[in-house]
C-alpha cells in the first residue's frame, strides 16, 4: 500500500445501502418483536457499526482511518 502517513487529515464521508428480501411471515415476526432469537433490528444495527469499524479489513487496499461517527 501507499504510505499515507504524511497526508493531512480531511473530512470523509461514506454511504452504504442494502436491501433484505424476506418472506412476509418473517417480516411479521420482526415487526411484532416475536423473532425466536431476539431483536433482529438491534442486531442488524450492531452489525452495521462493526462493519464500518472493520472496513479496512474487509476492503482490499483500504487504509485504517479513524472513524468519528456511524449512523445505522
Amino acid at each position: 500500500m501507499v504510505d499515507v502517513s504524511a497526508k493531512e487529515t480531511t473530512v470523509r464521508e461514506a454511504t452504504a445501502r442494502s436491501r433484505v428480501f424476506l418472506a412476509p411471515e418473517t417480516l411479521a415476526l420482526i415487526v411484532e418483536g416475536r423473532a425466536p432469537k431476539g431483536d433482529v433490528l438491534a442486531t442488524a444495527r450492531v452489525a452495521g457499526i462493526m462493519a464500518a469499524k472493520r472496513t479496512h479489513e474487509l476492503i482490499p487496499l483500504c487504509h485504517p482511518l479513524p472513524i468519528t461517527a456511524v449512523r445505522v
